[in-house]
């Protein structure tokens, strides 16, 4: 939990959880009906059944509140271990893609322009998600490395941009279809490994082939 949110919720009786899912799912239904910029703390806290004073000792601001609903804690909270470097990281891509794709159209690119515009916001986002990420790839490229998949670990920051990168271009720039969204990471996989795992690349390379 950030320090904002320990300062909004100070020691003693245990928050309700029940408005907690409340405003959670009153969130995810008004994006899907009014939008990302109609919505408003008023409407959340109307349809769900709370007090604006309830919302706002949990969230500073509407912003803050879509980011808290949209990315749980639960995001990437473990490193996926499925005993390669390839099955790791088609698991941890599954998860961003799954989490950029799932909002409404448009509250992505909404939010992230008020997080960019609100330095508060923009720490919490790199370390909550950007930070999350990284830390996840670098737990799996250290793992590979150890396992002996890996001569040379690549930088963990260069493998995310190539990974994620593409994801958001389709999602947000191109006028593609969410549903071939499976097809592309696995493109994207094997073509992020192939640039900065040489020695993997190597080693799936049919010997015939090889020079």
């Amino acid at each position: 939990m950030s320090a904002r949110k320990q300062a909004r919720n100070p020691g003693g009786r245990p928050r309700d959880t029940r408005v907690d899912d409340a405003i959670a799912s009153a969130v995810r239904e008004l994006l899907t009906e009014v939008g990302y910029n109609r919505l408003t703390m008023a409407e959340v806290a109307a349809r769900a059944g709370v007090g604006k004073a309830a919302i706002y000792r949990r969230h500073a601001t509407k912003q803050e509140m879509i980011f808290d609903v949209l990315l749980p804690d639960r995001f990437l909270a473990v490193a996926p271990d499925r005993g390669s470097l390839q099955a790791d990281l088609s698991a941890a891509l599954t998860e961003i893609a799954d989490a950029m794709a799932s909002p409404p159209p448009g509250t992505v690119p909404g939010l992230l322009a008020d997080i960019h515009a609100d330095p508060a916001l923009r720490a919490r986002f790199d370390e909550k998600y950007l930070g999350v990420q990284r830390r996840t790839l670098t737990e799996i490229l250290d793992r590979a490395t150890a396992r002996g998949e890996l001569t040379v670990r690549p930088d963990p920051a260069v493998l995310n941009a190539l990974l994620v990168g593409p994801v958001f271009a389709w999602l947000f720039l191109l006028p593609e279809s969410r549903d071939q969204l499976p097809a592309l990471t696995s493109t994207l996989l094997d073509a992020a490994l192939a640039l900065t795992t040489p020695d993997l690349a190597a080693l799936r390379t049919p010997p015939a082939l090889r020079p």
